[in-house]
C-alpha cells in the first residue's frame, strides 16, 4: 500500500492513455455527482415543504362542528350544534396526554370580511379570539410589544396584537402603534403587540393580516357567551395526537349528545397525520434517489472494469515476465485492485466536489434571489458523503477484482509468447 514504486507504477499506466483514462472516470464522476443532486433537490424539496406547514406544532389536531349524520336521544339527524367552553374543560380533564388545548372564535371568516377602523383608514382583516398558549401552536415571532397573557383573559381586557400587514395598512410608515386604538367592530381594542409569521406559501402575506384578542374580551364584546367556534388541540412530545383522536371525539360526543358511531358530526384536520404522510413520501423519494444514482454509478464502474480487462489484456507480457521472475500472484492482483479503486476514488471524488460546488451555487442563487415556494436549503448530510465514499471503495474493489483475477490466470509461459 505505501510502496513508492507501486504508485508510480499506477500513475504511469492511467496516464499512458489520458483520453481512454478520462472517458473511464467520467461514468463514475456522473454517477456519484447524480446520487449527490438527486439527494440534494430532495432535501430541498422537503425543507420546502416542511416551511409549508408554517411553524405550527406538527403533533396538532384542528376541530370543529359539523351537522350530525344520525338522530340520538329525540334529537334529530341534521342537527347543528356548538362547541362549549365546558368541552373545552371536559376534554382536558378526561384525555390528560394533551400538551395544549386551546378554544378559539373568529370574525371574518377566513377570507377576511370584518371591518376594522382606525381614524379614517379601514381594513377587512381576520380577528381571532385566543388563549396565550394559541403561540405555542402557531408560533410567530413578536416584533414589537407583547402577545396576549393570562392576566388579560382573567381580566377581560379589550386589547389586541396585530400583524405586520394589519399594522402596514392602517399606520403611517414609521408610526407607532403600541398604545394606539383600534375599532373592531365598533369596539375599542388598545395594541400591545405586532407579530411576523414565517411562510414561503401563497398566503405569506394574508397571515400577517390577523388580529389575536383575549378570548373573554371576544366572548364579551361579540356576546358568544360561552361558545367555542373551533379548537387547536396539541399532544404531548411524548404522544401522538392522531392516536388520541378518537378518545377526544368520544368526549365531545358524550357532552354534545351525539350518536356514538356518528363520524360525521365532528369535523377535524389531523396536521401530525399529514405531516407523517408527507414525511413517508419523501423517504420514499431519498430511496429512489438511492436507486437512481447506484444505478448510474453502476455503469460507471462497469466501465471501469472493461477498461481495466483491457489494460490486463495490453499487459499481459509484462505480467508473464513478473511471474517468470517470481512475483507473487496475490501482488500482481494487488496492483490491478489498486489501480481500479484509485481511478474509481479519484473519480468519485471528484463527482461529490462538483456536486457541493453545484448545491452551493443553489443556495446562492437562493439567497440572493429570495426563497422559491416548496424549495429551499438544497443540502447533503455528512453520512450521505460518508455512504458515498462506501460505494467508491466497493465499486473500485468490484471493478477491479475481475480483472485482477483474469491476470493472474494467464501462465508464464504462455504471457511471454504473446505479442
Amino acid at each position: 500500500m505505501f510502496n513508492k514504486d507501486r504508485w508510480k507504477e499506477i500513475l504511469e499506466v492511467l496516464t499512458s492513455n489520458w483520453f481512454r483514462t478520462i472517458l473511464t472516470a467520467f461514468g463514475v464522476f456522473w454517477g456519484i455527482l447524480i446520487l449527490i443532486v438527486l439527494l440534494a433537490a430532495g432535501k430541498g424539496l422537503e425543507n420546502g415543504i416542511r416551511s409549508n406547514f408554517g411553524d405550527i406544532a406538527t403533533n396538532t389536531m384542528f376541530m370543529w362542528t359539523q351537522g350530525t349524520s344520525i338522530a340520538y336521544k329525540g334529537l334529530p339527524k341534521g342537527r347543528r350544534f356548538t362547541f362549549k367552553l365546558e368541552d373545552v374543560a371536559a376534554i382536558k380533564q378526561k384525555v390528560p396526554d394533551l400538551r395544549f388545548v386551546s378554544p378559539r372564535n373568529q370574525l371574518g371568516g377566513f377570507n377576511g370580511t370584518n371591518n376594522v377602523v382606525r381614524g379614517i383608514k379601514t381594513g377587512a382583516f381576520n380577528v381571532y379570539g385566543d388563549y396565550p398558549d394559541i403561540i405555542n401552536q402557531d408560533p410567530m415571532s413578536i416584533t414589537s410589544g407583547r402577545f396576549i397573557n393570562q392576566l388579560d383573559i382573567e381580566g377581560k381586557r379589550k386589547v389586541a396584537v396585530i400583524g405586520e400587514g394589519v399594522r402596514t395598512s392602517l399606520y403611517d410608515v414609521g408610526e407607532e402603534a403600541i398604545g394606539t386604538y383600534i375599532k373592531i367592530q365598533g369596539v375599542n381594542f388598545m395594541v400591545v403587540g405586532t407579530y411576523r409569521k414565517n411562510s414561503n406559501d401563497g398566503n405569506a402575506e394574508e397571515i400577517q393580516k390577523e388580529i389575536f384578542i383575549p378570548f373573554t374580551s371576544f366572548s364579551q364584546a361579540f356576546n358568544q357567551a360561552n361558545n367555542v367556534g373551533w379548537m387547536a388541540i396539541t399532544a404531548n412530545d411524548n404522544s401522538s395526537i392522531t392516536q388520541l383522536k378518537e378518545q377526544i371525539f368520544t368526549v365531545v360526543r358524550e357532552n354534545q349528545k351525539i350518536h356514538p358511531q356518528d363520524l360525521r358530526a365532528v369535523g377535524h384536520f389531523d396536521l401530525f397525520e399529514e405531516f407523517n404522510r408527507v414525511l413517508g413520501l419523501f423517504k420514499a423519494m431519498r430511496w429512489i434517489a438511492y436507486f437512481v444514482g447506484v444505478l448510474v454509478l453502476l455503469s460507471g464502474v462497469i466501465g471501469v472494469s472493461n477498461i481495466m480487462l483491457i489494460v490486463v489484456k495490453e499487459r499481459t507480457k509484462e505480467i508473464g515476465i513478473r511471474r517468470a521472475l517470481g512475483e507473487n500472484p496475490w501482488s500482481i492482483k494487488l496492483q490491478i485492485i489498486m489501480e481500479s479503486i484509485f481511478l474509481t476514488i479519484m473519480s468519485g471524488m471528484a463527482g461529490i466536489s462538483f456536486g457541493a460546488l453545484v448545491i452551493y451555487l443553489v443556495n446562492y442563487f437562493l439567497a440572493s434571489n429570495g426563497p422559491i415556494e416548496m424549495f429551499a436549503n438544497p443540502s447533503v448530510s455528512l453520512g450521505v458523503v460518508l455512504v458515498a465514499l462506501i460505494i467508491l471503495v466497493v465499486s473500485g474493489l468490484l471493478a477491479g477484482f475481475i480483472p485482477a483475477q483474469s491476470a493472474i490466470k494467464v501462465k508464464p509461459i504462455e504471457a511471454l509468447r504473446m505479442e
